[in-house]
């Protein structure tokens, strides 16, 4: 039995100041209804991805979208995390439920609320998602790992700042037509490349512009199964869907390997029996833009220490033969940890529906999504495909 999405919602990103994390949750699921044109009566359960004891540690949240319609009072109610991929966590789950016939339709949402808690905090608590293998922390937290990786991505194969400099100045252009997005801004090339004031090193050698948004945010999907697919104007199905984890502790592996990614990204192609030069387009997690570098080439997109070539190229840029973060990236569009992986599957069924808006690419018909917890640690790569 394989599974479609049939509705989404998508909430804009950014710093919401007056919106608190179950104002996400009931606003995201009860349009994500809305746009699938059902009610509440008719699900069969909810999958919540959340950041488990991060930024609003005091609520129990996977029941506040009961608040988003009266008929999903008594629906089973589920709140996953498996740190930056927690929404697709949730998906998988919900994927789960319907394959073995537990459920007809599922609604799955990704929320967080990252603004309310200092820099420092955020910093913390992402912390936790990083463990290094020794006591304590990581050095530099999050970034610091990341930026660890990048030095020893330059140290195998030369300094590629350009290279990372070209990927942010990229996602931020193609930012500019997303109106979720929390930056709409094209920053250039030269600015993305110049350490400054307003550019500083986050972690050498990464710099502000290498580095994802704190955001706030929210986004939401129905699923329904192949029998109540038939009864909505629209279905994206999971042609096939990989989830590969790697070890915790950074001292049990060589992170920059991106052994973890790959293997999702070699099962999911194998299963959808395609390969990636069949992809019409790909979302991937580029919460730094060594991240996004190597996904190029964990998705056999270009050999080992040559994913700078695509960008030469014009492979993955808007118009190429295969964009790369259409809607932005993680980079311009913002990262709030739990919808991350529910908005990635959301915009890319939005392209297959020809439903983009501005970000709309030229007839897709199979997408890629690759959505990423910890350093490659929890793994998960999507191939999806409209099917109505």
């Amino acid at each position: 039995m394989s599974v479609s999405i049939v509705g989404w919602s998508h909430l804009p990103f950014g710093r919401l100041d007056k919106v608190g994390l179950e104002d996400l949750i009931v606003r995201a699921a009860g349009e994500a209804l809305t746009h699938s044109g059902i009610d509440g009566n008719q699900v069969d359960g909810i999958w919540l991805g959340n950041l488990n004891g991060g930024f609003t540690p005091d609520i129990f949240a996977s029941s506040l979208a009961l608040e988003a319609d009266p008929g999903l009072r008594w629906k089973p109610a589920t709140r996953l995390e498996n740190a930056c991929a927690s929404g697709s966590a949730a998906l998988y789950a919900a994927c789960d439920a319907i394959e073995s016939g537990r459920a007809r339709i599922a609604l799955v949402i990704g929320a967080e609320k990252m603004t309310g808690v200092s820099g420092d905090e955020v910093t913390r608590i992402l912390g936790n998602c990083a463990y290094s293998g020794e006591v304590g922390q990581p050095a530099g937290g999050f970034p610091g790992i990341f930026g660890q990786l990048a030095q020893q991505y330059f140290n195998s194969w030369g300094d590629h700042s350009e290279t990372l400099a070209r990927i942010a100045s990229k996602n931020h252009a193609n930012g500019v037509a997303n109106p979720w997005a929390q930056m709409r801004r094209d920053l250039g090339f030269d600015f993305c490349n110049t350490v400054s004031e307003k550019n500083p090193l986050i972690a050498a050698p990464l710099r502000k512009t290498d580095c994802s948004l704190v955001s706030d945010g929210a986004a939401a999907l129905v699923l329904a199964s192949d029998a109540a697919m038939r009864d909505f104007p629209r279905a994206v199905a999971f042609r096939s869907r990989a989830q590969v984890n790697d070890f915790l502790p950074l001292s049990s592996r060589r992170a920059v390997d991106f052994e973890g990614p790959r293997r999702a990204w070699s099962a999911a192609l194998k299963d959808a029996r395609c390969a990636v030069d069949d992809l019409s387009f790909a979302e991937v997690h580029d919460c730094f833009t060594i991240a996004e570098l190597l996904s190029y080439e964990a998705m056999g997109l270009a050999p080992v220490g040559q994913g700078g070539r695509l960008l030469d190229e014009g492979v993955v840029m808007r118009q190429g033969r295969l964009p790369v973060n259409a809607s932005g990236g993680l980079k311009a569009k913002g990262h709030p940890i739990g919808a991350t992986g529910v908005s990635m599957h959301a915009i890319s069924a939005m392209q297959l529906c020809g439903e983009a808006g501005d970000m709309q690419l030229p007839a897709p018909t199979l997408a890629g999504v690759f959505n990423m917890g910890g350093a490659a640690v929890a793994n998960y790569v999507s191939i999806l495909e409209r099917v109505r």
